[in-house]
């Protein structure tokens, strides 16, 4: 029996050391992935900023030119001076670089994010199965749990998770800057600069523009979203407001009940109804049991088909609802899950615009951050 009990240790002790081998080498294999993941992403945007650079050396040096042509005109040949200002005019208008596409998002700085995933995901699953050898639990994950616990760490989707999984400097590094268009402003919001909205009772006389709303109090942002992450805060300062993003080729011009944020399929929302928070997509509803949060942060994962929305204090981040499909999930109850995993994913085959609804008569917006102070000042207005 001690020479049966030896032999089955030993070998035992084999297989184990063998599947701790192959499970390094698939840790080994991620990890140089991931590394040339982000060696890759180095090299291409460094070689579209070198570009960008280059380009910008040589319109400054042509310029630099027309100016220097300008300044050497003598002060009394009109005609000459007209000339070289019409040359400088041209130059300063001709072959308009269009924006390097890194200037929103740096998209290889994810792979933390996703190794963290890989990390949390075996944390837990080496705690469950040590747990179950000593008798202390039951059977380990099965795959389809494995999937689930790899998402939940890292993208919990409960509309009723509070806790805090990243301080508000995480996502600052997403900061995405947004400026409202007044081309989209419906007649009954005034817009601030390009940082607040309110809806007012006296009509607006905007140009006329076929982007604007004609039948609902929204407005957008001129900010295209196609790739990366994205973060931004907005200060709800009175009234109903709705946040949330809409598909490039949103119709402005839909009737009333179809154009607002949420009841269609290329829009979605966070709306504040004075009472509590609702999830919107596909004119299905999803109440959120949270208190008020002033700051709503927003924090769209265009790669991952997923758009967060978190209450904001004191630079804790408070988890409101996510929206993204969990096709690994059984059918469940809830309609609005139903229809986030049947049609969410859509939205993400389009460039994605910020989109803003007030819809109350006394609603007011700020995007953000603001300090408290400032908050007071713009309700006085």
């Amino acid at each position: 029996m001690v020479e049966l009990i030896k032999g089955v240790a030993t070998k035992e002790k084999e297989r184990v050391e063998k599947l701790f081998a192959e499970a390094s080498e698939v840790l080994a294999t991620f990890q140089k992935e991931v590394a040339g993941f982000i060696e890759d992403g180095e090299r291409s945007m460094l070689g579209e900023a070198e570009l960008d650079l280059r380009w910008k050396e040589e319109r400054r040096a042509k310029l630099a030119q027309c100016k220097q042509n300008l300044q050497n005109v003598p002060s009394k040949d009109t005609i000459y001076f007209l000339q070289e200002f019409q040359a400088l005019k041209i130059a300063m208008e001709d072959n308009l670089s269009p924006a390097p596409s890194f200037q929103n998002e740096l998209n290889f700085t994810k792979c933390t994010q996703a190794v963290c995933a890989v990390k949390d995901m075996l944390s837990a699953v080496c705690k469950k199965q040590w747990d179950r050898l000593q008798g202390k639990g039951a059977d380990g994950l099965n795959p389809q749990e494995m999937g689930e616990a790899m998402t939940e760490s890292r993208f919990p989707d409960k509309p009723n998770n509070s806790a805090c999984l990243e301080s508000r400097d995480y996502f600052l590094k997403f900061a995405f800057i947004i400026d409202l268009d007044s081309d989209t402003a419906d007649k009954f919001i005034q817009l601030f600069s390009t940082k607040g909205a309110k809806r007012v009772l006296c009509p607006i006389p905007y140009p006329e523009s076929p982007i604007r709303f004609i039948n609902c109090e929204q407005v957008l942002g001129v900010n295209l979203m196609n790739r990366g992450n994205y973060y931004w805060e907005v200060e709800l300062i009175d009234g109903w407001v709705s946040i949330g993003v809409v598909t490039e080729d949103f119709n402005p011009r839909e009737a009333y009940n179809r154009c607002r944020l949420g009841r269609n399929e290329k829009s979605c929302c966070l709306q504040w109804n004075g009472q509590n928070y609702v999830a919107w997509y596909g004119g299905v509803e999803s109440v959120i049991q949270q208190p008020f949060f002033h700051t709503i942060g927003v924090f769209l994962e265009y790669s991952e088909k997923a758009l967060t929305f978190y209450g904001v204090k004191d630079s804790k981040m408070t988890c409101l609802q996510q929206l993204k499909a969990s096709p690994l999930r059984k059918i469940q109850l809830d309609p609005f899950q139903n229809k986030i995993n049947s049609y969410f994913a859509s939205l993400f085959s389009f460039r994605l615009k910020p989109a803003f609804f007030l819809e109350s008569v006394d609603a007011h917006l700020q995007i953000g951050p603001l300090k408290k102070d400032c908050v007071s000042v713009l309700k006085r207005r």
